[in-house]
């Protein structure tokens, strides 16, 4: 069952909207988070969306594309675990990545970037002490 998205069901007062139209529409459904999680490697799921375009959900992730700014130059490396995540402190323990968590790679820490629930990569920055 989808979860609805038409955001047209209450008023900013917490009144009742009146509907625009007599029926939801499947255009109006949304899904799940996806809640990337980390694992022995990338497993990515295809989803059909509107318009019969096509999204790649990152289900669990063993590497990131991290960015090294000092270099200036992309590296692939191994995520060892999650160090912090600002979305929920509940993803932190559960090894949940989204974007802007932080995570700990081979290189060192790195910010994630991209969203991978949405994107179906994961980039990241790293973070470098200065």
């Amino acid at each position: 069952m989808g979860i609805y998205q038409g955001n047209d069901l209450r008023k900013p007062t917490g009144g009742m909207k009146r509907p625009h139209r007599k029926v939801k529409r499947k255009c109006h459904m949304g899904r799940p988070p996806t809640l990337t999680t980390l694992g022995e490697e990338n497993i990515v799921k295809k989803i059909r969306v509107r318009g019969g375009n096509f999204k790649l959900r990152l289900k669990k992730v063993a590497y990131a594309n991290v960015f090294i700014p000092s270099k200036g130059v992309c590296q692939k490396a191994r995520i060892l675990k999650v160090v912090k995540n600002p979305a929920n402190r509940q993803y932190a323990r559960r090894q949940i990545i989204t974007k802007g968590c932080i995570i700990s790679t081979e290189l060192g820490e790195a910010l994630v970037t991209s969203r991978p629930g949405q994107d179906g990569v994961l980039n990241a920055i790293l973070l470098e002490e200065t």
